[in-house]
C-alpha cells in the first residue's frame, strides 16, 4: 500500500502538503482533486520520486512497477505502434537479453530470453498495442505512421497509449482527457474500469471521476482528505464535513468568548482572581479550530442578446473543409439543417471528422467549400475555439485584448470599466498586463469567457471550452450557459456540460452532419461497440502486417475501416439460367485444378507449423520444470531458436503460395 505519514513538501517558498498523512490500498482507484495550484502534480511528483519530502516519510512497495504519462513532445522518425510497443518494460527488457544471448551464442540465456518473452507476451504484443492506439482514436495507416508526423495533442496520446502499454502496479494519470474527444474518452474509461492496478487520477471530469474512482483524495489548504466514493460522493460529504466543521467552529468561539467575558469580569476582585486566572489557563490551553476557508466562488453570466434573429443559420448544402496545397479538402458535404433562436445543440463525433471544422466555418473564421450559408438579421457570434491562441495574441495582455475589444463593440468603454470586468474573471492587480503568452491554460480560457461575455452575442460557438477549466469554473459555466438566452452550439468532451446544456445532438460522421436520435448514453453505447470492432480489425491487421513484412514485400497493411452501420438488406439477386451455372461450374473446377498444387503445399505447411507450435510448447515445459541439467537446458534454448527461424520461412512460403492462389483465382 501507499502511505503517507506527516509529510512536509515545500515548492520554493511556497508549502504544498503541511504535516500530510494518508494511506491508500492496493487496487484502489483513487481521483486526486484541489483546486488549480494546489499542488496535486507536485504530489505526483513526490509518489515518482522526482521530489522529495521536506519532513515525513512516503512509504511505496518496492517491487512495484509504475506507469505515468511522459509530458515531453517525443521527436523520432519510430513508427507510432513500436513507439507504444517500448512503454512495455518488460518486454523490451526481454527483446534485449535475447539480442545478447544470440550475440554471445548462449542457448542457456537464450531459453531464458524465450520464456521472457513468452511471459510478457510477445506474440499478441503488436496487436495490444495497435488496439490501444485505434481505441485512443488513431486510424488505418496512422497506427504505423511516425511520431514525428502527428500534432501535439497527438503526440500527447502516443504518451498515453505508451503509458497504458505498460504492465505496472501503479498508474497515475495527470489530466488524461484533455487531449481525447468524447470517443477516445469513452474507450479510456472503459479501460481504466479493467485495470487491476492501484490508480490515481487527476482530472476536473466530473462523470469521468464517478464512473471510474471509488476513493477521492482532496487536497486542500495543505493537508489531503480521504473520502471513500466517487466525486459526486466527495462533494456530498465535503458539504456535511464543513457544516460540521463551521458549528464546531462556532460553538468554539462562543465559549471562547463565555469564558474571556468571565475573565474580564472577575480578573480584578481577589475571590474571584483564581478562578479567573484557571479560566485563562483553559483559554490558552484550548487547541483553536480553524473557521471554515474555501476557495473563492468563480461565477459569472452572459448579458442578455439585443436581439434573437429567428432563424439565426440556414444551411443550403453546405460543404465544409480545408484549403491545402493540393486543393480543397472537403470533410463534410451536403448540410441542410436550420438553426432556430433558443436552440441548444451538442456536436458529437470522431476526432477528425469534421466537428471543428464545421464550427470555425459557422464562425468566420474559414470559407465554406460549396453551398450556402444565411445568416439570421443581427446575428452577433461568440466563438470559444479549442485553441485559445487562435484568438488571443500572446505578446499582448487580458487589458490590451479588452481595449481592442471595446473599440469593436462598444467605444464609450472606460478603462477602469474594463478593469473592473476583468476582475470578474480574476484578472486582478498586474495581471491585467501580463502577456497571454505567459498564462496557464486556465486563465487563458477565462480571458477567452470574458471576451465572449463582453461581446453579448446571441450565438455561441464552443470548441472544447473545459479543456483547461477546473471543476468550480466548468460549474460557472455551465450555470451561465443554462441562463444564456440565445443559442449554443457545443463541441466537448465533458459530458457533465454536454447532459447539463444541450437540448438535441448533432452527429458528424462518414462525411455528413445528421441529427442523432438518441442521448448521451445511446451515443456512449454505440462508440463502444465501434472501439471492440476496431480492437477485432486492429488485432487482424496486426497479423497481416507481420506476416507481410517477414515475406518482404514490403506491402503496406490494408487500412482498418471504420465500423459503420450494417447497409440495408438489397434486392435479391435473379437467378441464373442453367446454362450459365454450368459455365460457371466448370470454370471454377478449371481454377481448382490450376491450384490444387499450391493448395496442397500450403496445407504441408500448415501441418509443419502445427508440429513445431507443439514441439515448442513442448520445449517451454521442460525449460520450466525442475531438474534440467545446463546442458539441457542449453540445448532446448538453441532448438527453440531453430525452430523460430523454421516457422518463419514457412510463414514466409505460405503467403508465396497464397498470394499465386489469389492472383490465378482473380485471373479466372
Amino acid at each position: 500500500m501507499i502511505t503517507l505519514r506527516n509529510v512536509v513538501l515545500r515548492r520554493g517558498t511556497k508549502i504544498v502538503l503541511d504535516d500530510a498523512s494518508v494511506v491508500l490500498q492496493p487496487g484502489e482507484k483513487v481521483g486526486l482533486v484541489g483546486r488549480n495550484g494546489a499542488g496535486k502534480s507536485s504530489l505526483f511528483a513526490l509518489l515518482t520520486d522526482r521530489l522529495h519530502s521536506d519532513k515525513g516519510d512516503v512509504e511505496i512497495p518496492r517491487q512495484w512497477a509504475l506507469a505515468e504519462v511522459a509530458q515531453n513532445m517525443p521527436e523520432t522518425e519510430m513508427p507510432a505502434t513500436e513507439f507504444v510497443l517500448e512503454g512495455d518494460v518488460r518486454l523490451m527488457a526481454a527483446r534485449q537479453a535475447l539480442a545478447d544471448a544470440e550475440a554471445a551464442d548462449d542457448g542457456h540465456a537464450i531459453a531464458d530470453a524465450y520464456a521472457q518473452l513468452m511471459d510478457a507476451g510477445s506474440l499478441d504484443a503488436p496487436a495490444r498495442a495497435q488496439a490501444l492506439l485505434m481505441g485512443l482514436g488513431f486510424k488505418g495507416a496512422q497506427v504505423d505512421a511516425p511520431v514525428n508526423s502527428f500534432s501535439g495533442g497527438w503526440r500527447m496520446r502516443l504518451q498515453l497509449a505508451r503509458a497504458l502499454m505498460c504492465p505496472s502496479d501503479l498508474m497515475l494519470l495527470d489530466e488524461p482527457t484533455n487531449h481525447l474527444d468524447l470517443d477516445a474518452l469513452v474507450w479510456l474509461e472503459a479501460w481504466l474500469q479493467r485495470y487491476e492496478g492501484t490508480l490515481i487520477i487527476i482530472s476536473h471530469d466530473r462523470e469521468f471521476l464517478d464512473a471510474i474512482t471509488k476513493v477521492t483524495l482532496h487536497l486542500d489548504e495543505t493537508k489531503l482528505h480521504r473520502y471513500g466514493g466517487n466525486y459526486t460522493a466527495f462533494e456530498s460529504m465535503r458539504a456535511e464535513r464543513m457544516l460540521q466543521q463551521q458549528q464546531a467552529f462556532d460553538k468554539q468561539q462562543e465559549r471562547m468568548a463565555h469564558l474571556q467575558k468571565f475573565i474580564d469580569r472577575f480578573k480584578a476582585k481577589a475571590s474571584k482572581a483564581k478562578q479567573a486566572q484557571s479560566r485563562v489557563k483553559a483559554l490558552e490551553r484550548m487547541e483553536r479550530l480553524a473557521p471554515v476557508l474555501t476557495a473563492s466562488d468563480f461565477s459569472f453570466e452572459f448579458r442578455e442578446p439585443l436581439n434573437l434573429p429567428n432563424p439565426m443559420l440556414m444551411f443550403d448544402t453546405v460543404s465544409v473543409g480545408y484549403d491545402t496545397d493540393e486543393g480543397e479538402k472537403v470533410i463534410v458535404r451536403g448540410i441542410d439543417r436550420s438553426v432556430l433562436a433558443g436552440q441548444r445543440f451538442g456536436i458529437l463525433g470522431a476526432n477528425g471528422q469534421g466537428k471543428s471544422t464545421f464550427v470555425k466555418t459557422v464562425a468566420r473564421m474559414q470559407r465554406a467549400m460549396g453551398g450556402t450559408i444565411t445568416e439570421g438579421k443581427g446575428l452577433s457570434i461568440g466563438y470559444f475555439a479549442q485553441q485559445e491562441m487562435d484568438v488571443l495574441r500572446p505578446d499582448e495582455g487580458p487589458l490590451m485584448h479588452m481595449i481592442r475589444l471595446a473599440k469593436e463593440v462598444s467605444p464609450n468603454a472606460r478603462e477602469q470599466e474594463l478593469r473592473d470586468f476583468l476582475g470578474q474573471f480574476r484578472f486582478v492587480g498586474d495581471m491585467v498586463n501580463q502577456e497571454v503568452g505567459s498564462l496557464s491554460g486556465g486563465e487563458k480560457a477565462r480571458l477567452v469567457l470574458a471576451m465572449l461575455v463582453w461581446q453579448r452575442p446571441n450565438l455561441l460557438l464552443l470548441d472544447e471550452p473545459t479543456n483547461h477549466l477546473d471543476l468550480q469554473t466548468r460549474e460557472a459555466l455551465s450555470m451561465a450557459l443554462n441562463e444564456f438566452e440565445g443559442t449554443v452550439m457545443l463541441v466537448s468532451h465533458d459530458r457533465a456540460l454536454l447532459r447539463e446544456v444541450c437540448d438535441e445532438f448533432w452527429l458528424v460522421a462518414d462525411g455528413k452532419l445528421a441529427p442523432f436520435d438518441g442521448d448521451l448514453d445511446d451515443y456512449q453505447r454505440w462508440l463502444l461497440e465501434q472501439s471492440k470492432e476496431a480492437a477485432k480489425l486492429a488485432k487482424e491487421e496486426a497479423k497481416q502486417a507481420l506476416r507481410a513484412a517477414r515475406a518482404g514485400t514490403g506491402a503496406a497493411p490494408a487500412p482498418v475501416a471504420a465500423p459503420v452501420a450494417a447497409p440495408a438488406a438489397s434486392p435479391a439477386p435473379a437467378p441464373a439460367k442453367r446454362e450459365d451455372r454450368k459455365l460457371s461450374g466448370q470454370e471454377r473446377q478449371k481454377l481448382n485444378e490450376q491450384t490444387r498444387p499450391l493448395r496442397k503445399e500450403m496445407e504441408q505447411i500448415d501441418a509443419k507449423m502445427k508440429a513445431w507450435n507443439d514441439e515448442r510448447a513442448k520445449l517451454e515445459a521442460q525449460l520450466s520444470s525442475a531438474g534440467q541439467t545446463p546442458a539441457q537446458i542449453a540445448d532446448a534454448g538453441k532448438r527453440l531458436k531453430a525452430i523460430g527461424d523454421e516457422v518463419e520461412e514457412a510463414e514466409m512460403r505460405w503467403l508465396e503460395l497464397s498470394e499465386q492462389v489469389d492472383a490465378i483465382m482473380t485471373a479466372g
